[in-house]
């Protein structure tokens, strides 16, 4: 506020003028949808053959088959199952990198060449990764000829009809397109750590695996907390991968089917009540992972001196 001539002139007002795009935003493309889903969930709204069932309020009767069928519980382990098996070695070689290229040290040449060669694959669309992928290990495909060729294998593999290959071919495919944004973001956090500190260990005798786990991961904290965090909503609303990959159908034995791809599954079928519920269910999930981790990771800012 200032004084001109007797008069207060406030300028608070253009704040909340410049706010007013993105509150209309907020509230059109955000709030409406999820007050509308959760409204939706508590009604019967199907489509049966050609016939519309409902909409007709059921109470909590959407929720309570959604758990009592099981099936829920089975695809939250496969989509866990899935992130674990793309955050683990993706942190791990986003890390290794980020101090690579963080490291003065080393005199590395051509790292903005590298840097942009990570990134690149986060840019391709995740269908055509998925098409590519699943050109490359079908069982007739490029893979497969190699690992005959050299005497690997005598019959061609079917990676997408084993568990354990279906499941790793979906978190490699993950990991490759997001480490790179993964390593960017820790390679920020590592350039932003006053050098003195690295100075002074180096003197007092610090190793580089003692300054690494001593000095920058502590101050990679707030880093690392908000990387694990994304990471897990991504990986809560992972779809496009594995419902391309296997076409829809989460096989083998729907070891691959995802919260999102059974969501698409009743949004398909038009059960809108089951949909709502389920994205209500999943919203409440994503809401408690989050901050289970935000409390386990963060600092205890209530701790005396």
């Amino acid at each position: 506020m200032k004084k001109s001539g007797g008069k207060a002139v406030r300028y608070n007002k253009w704040g909340y003028i410049f706010l007013i795009p993105f509150i209309v935003v907020y509230v059109v493309f955000q709030l409406v949808p999820l007050i509308t889903t959760i409204y939706n969930s508590f009604f019967e709204n199907y489509m049966s053959g050609l016939t519309q069932i409902g909409p007709n309020f059921v109470g909590f009767e959407n929720y309570k088959k959604l758990f009592t069928s099981g099936d829920i519980w089975q695809y939250f382990k496969n989509t866990m199952v899935l992130w674990i098996m793309c955050f683990i070695p993706q942190i791990f070689l986003s890390l290794l990198l980020g101090a690579w290229f963080s490291d003065v040290s080393l005199k590395l040449k051509g790292t903005r060449f590298f840097k942009t060669v990570i990134y690149l694959p986060n840019l391709i669309m995740a269908s055509a990764f998925s098409l590519l992928f699943f050109t490359l290990f079908a069982d007739g495909g490029p893979i497969n000829n190699l690992l005959m060729q050299i005497g690997f294998i005598s019959e061609p593999y079917k990676f997408l009809s084993h568990v354990g290959s279906t499941r790793g071919l979906i978190a490699l495919m993950n990991c490759l397109m997001w480490f790179g944004n993964t390593t960017i973001l820790l390679m920020a956090g590592m350039l932003g750590i006053d050098t003195s500190l690295f100075e002074a260990a180096e003197v007092d005798g610090a190793t580089s695996t003692q300054v690494f786990f001593k000095i920058t991961l502590p101050l990679l904290r707030p880093i690392l907390i908000y990387v694990i965090i994304t990471s897990l909503i991504g990986g809560l609303q992972l779809f496009d991968v594995p419902q391309i990959l296997t076409n829809g159908t989460g096989n083998p034995v729907r070891s691959s089917m995802t919260l999102i791809m059974y969501l698409n599954k009743r949004l398909y079928s038009k059960d809108y009540g089951m949909s709502g519920a389920l994205s209500v269910i999943l919203f409440i999930i994503t809401a408690i992972l989050s901050i289970a981790v935000f409390k386990l990771s963060g600092n205890d800012d209530k701790r005396k001196e």
